[in-house]
């Protein structure tokens, strides 16, 4: 985590440039070449310094990576008329610099402008929010529904009817919603198709959930979602096709002026056997 070391001096003293971040607002603001100010920020490594004698704020999680953002106090307060105030009023106003762990790139470093006795609010990007509100989903891989059943026997040249049983979990429509400051983003999930590789180099792919097996279905094949093998599996590893379903995710996410799409993969496997029908018979 990057810290300040503030030292004031008693003479001119140069700010280090910096972008300049206001909480509740992305302004595209940038200081520049180094400015005659009151008081000098030199940004440093673990120094152990901090300007204020202690640190506001916490961590933010984004996606797989943890996100880190320190908030340092700055005191004593730069002259009002300093650009960094934005005309905020520094009796009403305090100020804090702000460094986060990605190098500024959902997050840029800058200084921070909150009324007087507040805790700055972490602020996070669209997109970052809406990948934090996935990751607070469960999203599960295909609950399948498959006949021949596992454990069972299927025949050579009969129908194999694939299908996956649906719910918020493993089907959707999943919702969740991720806020930072005063952005909320909603994220919802639904499968858009479910791709069955079955085992004997042959993959299906279907759009929808499919259609589970009755036996009132007889022979018939699957209107959907289905296979037919033409060879056993005795001759392969536990005498049996594994069958993996791979269901991909599309998630629709709006909030903070903003919209757009994800999409998340999961899978699911069983084995399925089939033998010859002299072998069911004798």
């Amino acid at each position: 985590m990057l810290t300040l070391g503030i030292t004031t001096l008693t003479g001119a003293l140069a700010l280090a440039s910096a972008g300049i971040a206001h909480a509740g607002d992305d302004p595209d603001i940038d200081v520049g070449e180094c400015q005659v100010v009151e008081f000098c920020v030199g940004v440093g490594v673990d120094d152990g310094t901090d300007g204020s004698g202690g640190q506001a704020g916490g961590s933010q999680g984004s996606g797989s990576s943890d996100l880190n953002c320190g908030y340092t106090k700055i005191e004593p307060k730069p002259a009002a008329d300093h650009p960094a105030w934005q005309g905020k009023d520094p009796e009403k106003y305090d100020m804090y610099f702000r460094s986060c762990s990605d190098g500024g790139q959902d997050n840029p470093d800058g200084f921070v402008i909150v009324p007087t006795g507040e805790p700055p609010v972490p602020q996070a990007a669209p997109e970052e929010l809406a990948q934090r509100a996935v990751d607070s989903m469960t999203l599960l891989g295909p609950d399948i529904n498959i006949n021949p059943k596992p454990g069972g026997k299927g025949l050579v040249g009969m129908p194999v009817w694939m299908a996956v049983d649906q719910s918020q979990t493993t089907w959707g429509p999943n919702t969740a919603s991720a806020s930072a400051g005063a952005v909320t983003v909603t994220a919802t999930a639904k499968v858009t198709k479910v791709v069955w590789v079955m085992g004997d180099g042959s993959s299906v792919t279907c759009t929808g959930p499919g259609t589970v097996y009755q036996k009132s279905y007889g022979l018939r094949k699957s209107p959907n979602c289905g296979h037919v093998y033409a060879q056993p599996s005795a001759s392969l590893p536990g005498g049996t096709y594994k069958v993996t379903a791979t269901s991909t995710w599309v998630i629709n996410w709006q909030g903070g002026g903003a919209n757009g799409q994800l999409t998340e993969v999961r899978d699911s496997s069983v084995a399925v056997s089939i033998v010859e029908s002299q072998a069911v018979n004798s």
